[in-house]
């Protein structure tokens, strides 16, 4: 085979393609990338591109003719495979729900969920800024994935709604009565669209300023170097020197439960604030279900939640989940622990609920259905296999510290590789991808990752919990601050918080911290920035916290921790470890 042979490559699970269109003749200067045919399977067209520059000697095929995969397309009479240099190439789409195989072999998706997040731009704008030709592709027309668009940012806009409705009423008790709020559900879902949009826009110029090309449509791989891009019925190769998978993840169905009736949501369709349901039932009772219930109370629905576990938002320490069980049991119409459902029905009336398990009743009805049980990698929904990067069988992609999968000019971040699956994680992991990509020596070697909820109050942990302490043997030392006892919570009118400190015994070294309360996930950020610096004790609690806050609570626990806390009577009954103190 000459080296100036150029042939078809791989476009899937195709055979005797037509030609419709011969993009070249004998004599045409060619660069990488340019496109040489044109082909139409039975429900798309497809731009092949060529993978070298140089002139052409021969057209081997015409319209009319049938192609396969190593046929001979091109003879060039000078050819150089490293003619223009090939773009880095984003690959941030991903499968939404009712996924299918197309006519181009990439998937083809029924509305949902189903584009990649902050990691992605990140990793496509800091490619940018290190000199490389990028490509972003996005299978919306706006970027900025879940969740700026069906995720953190319209939730975090409603939930801030939501909390406004729920002081005007908790001021009643201090003396400020409010007439019942009118809720204009179509302005209120305006306004959050209007913070999305605004977002999105700004994204969007992001990338232009970056010179950073956008491509819209559904990726999937059809060989090492190459991606096939399908929107609106065409498919378009593009090749890379570099690809970054951001493929994301998508909602968990439940074969049991008809997705397909509208009054069933996943987290996408309850933020689309399709009316506020008298009665709505949320299964898990995780974050998310539990961010989008403290949403649909506030505008008036009557809450039930169902979770399988012991707990709400399992991955936390139950002292810091406390009081918000405490606060949400005496609002929500019932909460069921370790209890499931078993069966939904649809019915003109509502859809019936089975459950079993803990206090849940053998069934009830609903006028809707929220499902929040988890989310899946869609390591499996890219083609991934045809590029040769390994993926499990739940659907993720394993990666090294420098975001390497097994092929090594290929990347991934974000949810496929793992948990937790936080945009904040991804939007880190991209940016070492990129880097190592651009040749820098780069790495992912971040000690902890924040987790919050957004609820009222917001639940925030970072490190080590006591329940990971336990379950490894690990002894730990703790500084406790109850928020009953801080200027500035009692202010709020709101004492029920909890600052909590873990520290290694040995060291007094931080190892974790949760904080349950009014702005928790604000507060958080401190703790993770002590661990990552390796801070003690001592420097956390000689650091000057302002007063009246709530972020003094940090250094107050801290305090408690070293026995030399003055707002609380709690004489550490070995005294302070350190000489002078």
């Amino acid at each position: 085979m000459s080296s100036n042979d150029v042939h078809l490559p791989d476009i899937g699970d195709f055979k005797n393609v037509p030609v419709i269109e011969v993009s070249v003749g004998p004599g045409a200067v060619i660069a990488v990338d340019d496109v040489i045919i044109v082909l139409e399977s039975d429900k798309a067209t497809m731009d092949i591109p060529s993978p070298v520059a140089g002139t052409v000697a021969e057209v081997r095929i015409k319209p009319g003719d049938t192609v396969s995969q190593g046929d001979l397309i091109l003879v060039m009479a000078e050819a150089a495979a490293t003619g223009a240099p090939k773009p880095t190439v984003t690959d941030t789409t991903k499968a939404g729900a009712g996924a299918s195989a197309n006519g181009a072999g990439v998937p083809g998706h029924a509305p949902g969920e189903g584009q990649a997040g902050y990691g992605s731009s990140a990793a496509a704008f800091r490619a940018a800024d290190l000199g490389q030709s990028v490509v972003l592709v996005e299978r919306w027309p706006s970027l900025g994935g879940v969740c700026l668009n069906v995720g953190c940012i319209p939730s975090k806009a409603l939930l801030h709604a939501a909390k406004v409705i729920d002081e005007s009423h908790a001021m009643a008790a201090h003396g400020i009565s409010f007439t019942a709020p009118q809720i204009d559900i179509d302005k209120l879902r305006s306004w959050k669209d209007g913070v999305v949009k605004r977002l999105t826009g700004g994204l969007s110029g992001l990338a232009k300023q970056r010179k950073v090309t956008v491509v819209t449509g559904e990726a999937r791989f059809v060989s090492p170097h190459q991606v096939a891009v399908e929107h609106e019925g065409r498919t378009r190769v593009i090749g890379f020197d570099h690809a970054i998978i951001a493929a994301g993840s998508e909602p968990v169905r439940m074969p049991f439960i008809p997705h397909d009736d509208p009054r069933v949501l996943d987290s996408t369709g309850a933020l689309e604030l399709d009316g506020v349901p008298a009665r709505l039932l949320v299964i898990g009772g995780g974050i998310i279900g539990l961010e989008m219930a403290t949403v649909y109370h506030a505008l008036g629905s009557k809450v039930t939640i169902v979770e399988l576990m012991d707990q709400i938002i399992p991955g936390a320490d139950k002292d810091m989940v406390t009081p918000l069980m405490k606060r949400i049991a005496k609002q929500y119409e019932a909460i069921h622990l370790k209890a499931k459902v078993t069966a939904v029905e649809a019915t003109p009336a509502g859809l019936k609920v089975s459950f079993e398990g803990g206090t849940a009743p053998a069934s009830d009805t609903f006028d809707k259905v929220l499902v929040s049980v988890g989310r899946r990698p869609n390591g499996h929904r890219i083609g991934a296999e045809a590029a040769g990067v390994a993926v499990d069988a739940r659907g993720f992609i394993a990666v090294d510290k420098q975001m390497r999968t097994n092929v090594p000019h290929i990347f991934a971040i974000g949810d496929v590789v793992g948990q937790p699956m936080l945009a904040h994680k991804a939007t880190h992991e991209g940016k070492v991808a990129a880097e190592v990509a651009a040749g820098k020596s780069s790495a992912f070697d971040a000690k902890v990752i924040p987790s919050v909820a957004y609820t009222d109050p917001e639940v925030a942990w970072v490190g080590m919990t006591e329940n990971e302490a336990k379950a490894k043997g690990i002894k730990v030392g703790k500084g406790v601050f109850p928020w009953a006892a801080s200027g500035r919570s009692l202010a709020l009118g709101r004492e029920e918080g909890l600052t909590k400190v873990l520290f290694d015994p040995e060291t007094d070294r931080i190892l974790g911290c949760g904080i349950v309360g009014p702005s928790a996930g604000d507060l958080i950020a401190e703790a993770a920035l002590a661990i990552e610096m390796g801070a003690d004790a001592e420097d956390i609690g000689l650091t000057i916290h302002p007063h009246p806050t709530l972020s003094e609570t940090i250094g107050l626990a801290a305090e408690a921790f070293e026995g030399t806390i003055t707002d609380l009577y709690m004489p550490r009954k070995d005294g302070p470890k350190k000489a002078g103190h």
